[in-house]
């Protein structure tokens, strides 16, 4: 094995995929289904518009379970992660192994939109109105039904790594 100095997967070709990694974002975890048939995603790339009811927008993978669940079920849990949940961020994002599957790594309640993390303190319920293939993913539009704001330490994600923001958070990368 030789270990190189480059970083393995840029590829500085894909512009795209390199100011995505940029712009950075708050990451959410998205589940849906019910018990013998959940679904979750470790997702970034979201947005809130407000109005009447509020929406929040979100690009996924159109290959992911969570992304069929959400066209079987049409609903969804919305959690803005903190940073006790980075190692949660990364099962369901398909970079940490979880024996067992993934909803065995935290305390689940389920609800009618599917199962929501126990120890979020930031969650929205939703309902799906589209799904729109948009470049190599999907656009989900879906209609917050209910939110839950509590007091967040978000977890956040820029370049490949996670920072930590909030009242008590150290200035920088964690």
């Amino acid at each position: 094995m030789t270990i190189h100095t480059e970083h393995p997967f840029l590829d500085p070709s894909d512009a795209v995929r390199r100011l995505r990694g940029r712009l950075g974002g708050a990451v959410s975890l998205w589940t849906s289904g019910s018990e013998g048939a959940r679904a979750g995603l470790t997702v970034s790339s979201l947005m809130v518009a407000g109005g009447e009811p509020g929406r929040v927008l979100a690009l996924v993978d159109p290959d992911s379970d969570l992304c069929d669940a959400l066209e079987a079920t049409g609903r969804a849990v919305v959690h803005l992660l903190g940073w006790e949940h980075r190692d949660l961020a990364e099962v369901f994002a398909g970079q940490l192994p979880s024996p067992g599957g993934r909803f065995t790594t935290a305390e689940w309640d389920q609800t009618a939109h599917g199962p929501r993390l126990a120890s979020a303190r930031t969650w929205a319920t939703v309902e799906v109105q589209s799904l729109d293939a948009v470049g190599w993913s999907t656009l989900v539009t879906a209609q917050l039904t209910e939110v839950v704001l509590g007091e967040d330490d978000a977890l956040e994600h820029r370049r490949g790594h996670y920072l930590r923001r909030g009242p008590e958070a150290p200035a920088g990368r964690s």
